[in-house]
């Protein structure tokens, strides 16, 4: 994935409040943005022939392209990240906004089970453009129970249930001469001392088996075998999205073509690049921006992701946020994400520790 391009701390005063203006206008309007439109609409000062310079140097910079030689120019997704990042100031949800929105949650009739469908209700509503959501989940697997049965000469079947609820049950290789009473007895000791743990616990325990340990070669087998399905749960796509306002994406201009949106759908549908990124947004605290083409597939090039992790850290993450297209209100749509998950990462608190 490409990503976080190179900072432009060195722009000066100037340069960052016109491209400011650039961007605005551009988000504004859809169109490209001329130097006399922005010398007479945002009063800054300085001649158009000004504006013409800066524009230049800032399309030097890769900021900022000319689509065509007798158009105005239009911010390039390093331009965008510069102007999110670097220089806009995340918009205040207001107080009024915030009573509004924490009122939707307390009206839920379903509790939790429906946050998640009203977070992405209430991003899209604020900031015009579609909201997502997904539910929390552990943020490693661990192991609740595991049974052996053997199957066949030399070979058993190992079920493990999962934290996550799910069953992953798989074949396991034996040695000559072990049986079900064996299988059984080695399935009782790990209940008795394994519930609870994860990968990374797992093998570390399955590294400290005792070479005096009753059929030691099986029992270190199963434990690595477990950790492997835990870490195969942990890098498991997301399973489940909530979503609302596409209708907000597809009035943009951008996507007139209504089939360029649906390849947009079509690369989240697949989970597992969306699943990346909430793996990705869950191992920070803030919010992060995926910005045309630093999203890795190629059909969301256009658009643009605002994501922030919620949840309780260290047990359980979700993440929400807004897709739209690259000319998108990145002050309005960091703030809005950002109070979001704020909130529901404190109702989640409560409901856990009620």
């Amino acid at each position: 994935m490409v990503r976080r391009q190179r900072r432009t701390g060195l722009l000066d005063d100037r340069a960052r409040l016109i491209l400011r203006a650039l961007v605005e206008e551009h988000i504004r309007t859809a169109l490209p943005v001329g130097s006399s439109s922005i010398a007479a609409t945002y009063r800054l000062g300085v001649s158009s022939a000004t504006v013409r310079g800066v524009l230049a140097e800032l399309e030097e910079l890769g900021l900022v392209v000319q689509p065509h030689t007798s158009a105005g120019r239009i911010p390039t997704d390093q331009g965008y990240r510069t102007y999110a990042v670097e220089i806009a100031v995340p918009d205040e949800v207001t107080e009024i906004d915030r009573l509004m929105i924490r009122h939707q949650f307390g009206q839920a009739e379903g509790g939790a089970d429906q946050w998640f469908r009203i977070a992405a209700s209430t991003l899209a509503h604020s900031t015009h453009v579609a909201g997502l959501a997904t539910p929390m989940r552990p943020t490693s697997a661990s192991l609740r129970h595991v049974d052996l049965v053997s199957s066949a000469d030399r070979l058993a079947t190992l079920v493990a249930v999962v934290s996550d609820g799910s069953v992953r049950p798989t074949l396991l290789p034996l040695p000559e001469g072990v049986d079900q009473e064996q299988l059984t007895s080695i399935a009782n000791r790990l209940n008795a001392t394994l519930i609870g743990c994860t990968a990374d616990q797992l093998e570390a325990r399955a590294s400290a088996l005792a070479e005096s340990t009753p059929l030691r070669a099986v029992t270190h087998t199963v434990m690595e075998r477990l950790a492997r399905l835990l870490r195969e749960v942990d890098a498991a796509s997301v399973e489940q999205v909530f979503s609302d306002g596409l209708l907000n994406v597809m009035e943009a201009p951008e996507f007139a073509d209504s089939a360029r949106l649906r390849n947009v759908f079509t690369a989240l549908e697949g989970r597992g690049y969306l699943g990346q990124l909430v793996r990705e947004v869950s191992q920070g605290n803030s919010v992060q921006l995926f910005i045309g083409t630093e999203n890795a597939p190629t059909e969301m090039h256009g658009v643009s992701l605002v994501l922030a992790p919620y949840g309780i850290p260290g047990r359980a993450l979700g993440v929400v946020g807004v897709l739209g297209p690259t000319r998108m209100p990145y002050p309005r749509a960091v703030g809005t994400v950002r109070y979001v998950a704020t909130l529901l990462s404190e109702l989640v608190g409560r409901f856990h520790a009620a």
